[in-house]
């Protein structure tokens, strides 16, 4: 088995017997979503909150994000709350401009064979969260990383966001083979994204924990405070309550996996 390399995300670690939970909103609706958020599931236990800024929409006519706007947004919580923060990149161009705010950038799995913006992430010296691409084979995955790491930019974690298969059941099907084969042939850290995964908010607390007990570094979850009223992905969002409850149940199960969870810094 490939022993799993420590990455740091920020000011955070998570690899190595670390597990790095983020939470947020889907998109960043407003000052006042995204602040309520962050406070709540930092509070609950996550360590960074991730938010939507530019977002990819498989229709044209569905909510793109806030853009420019959340940029303010996103520094004035990032003043108030000392937190981490990590968002989706969807172009190279946005490179110059998220530096300013986002400590993690985040590949979509739209994205994950957009070699011209690996390449350029490569020089960078901020980490990057790899999104699994829907239809992209591990082996795929793996060499998108690549493109990542052999650039210079080491501080490469995997995320299993689930795939498409011919199930209709859920939103994607949740490969926690994946999981288990990377943590034995890679030395890539992996988190696991279970909220698109399912697609569906009542089956993302069985899966955060399946996800763990299969050796997930982490877990990157949807959470809004009213996912009725989410703007986009509302269905597959926790509130504010079932995500406090998940993470009572992380805590418990985080010793049983000789794991221990990486908290906020101060």
């Amino acid at each position: 088995m490939s022993k799993t390399e420590s990455v740091q995300l920020g000011s955070l670690e998570v690899g190595s017997g670390q597990f790095l939970v983020i939470a947020g909103p889907c998109s960043i609706e407003s000052y006042e979503q995204f602040s309520q958020t962050a406070q709540s599931v930092t509070e609950a236990g996550a360590a960074m909150i991730r938010g939507g800024m530019y977002k990819l929409r498989t229709q044209p006519n569905s909510f793109q994000g806030l853009g420019n706007e959340a940029f303010e947004i996103v520094k004035r919580v990032k003043a108030e709350q000392k937190i981490s923060f990590i968002s989706e990149i969807t172009d190279p161009r946005q490179i110059s401009d998220f530096q300013e705010v986002v400590d993690v950038f985040q590949v979509g799995s739209r994205n994950m064979h957009n070699y011209a913006l690996l390449k350029e992430l490569g020089t960078i010296d901020k980490p990057v969260v790899l999104k699994r691409g829907f239809s992209g084979r591990i082996d795929e995955w793996l060499h998108a990383a690549d493109y990542i790491r052999e650039g210079g930019n080491k501080n490469v974690v995997l995320c299993e966001r689930g795939i498409r298969t011919f199930e209709t059941a859920t939103r994607n099907t949740f490969d926690l083979n994946a999981i288990a084969y990377i943590k034995k042939h890679s030395d890539i850290p992996i988190i696991a994204d279970p909220s698109h995964a399912t697609g569906d908010s009542d089956l993302v607390p069985s899966m955060a924990l399946a996800a763990a007990a299969a050796g997930a570094d982490g877990l990157i979850i949807e959470v809004h405070p009213d996912p009725t009223k989410a703007l986009s992905d509302g269905f597959q969002a926790l509130n504010l309550h079932q995500f406090r409850e998940l993470m009572s149940q992380i805590k418990q199960l985080l010793p049983l996996l000789g794991r221990k969870l990486t908290t906020k810094e101060a």
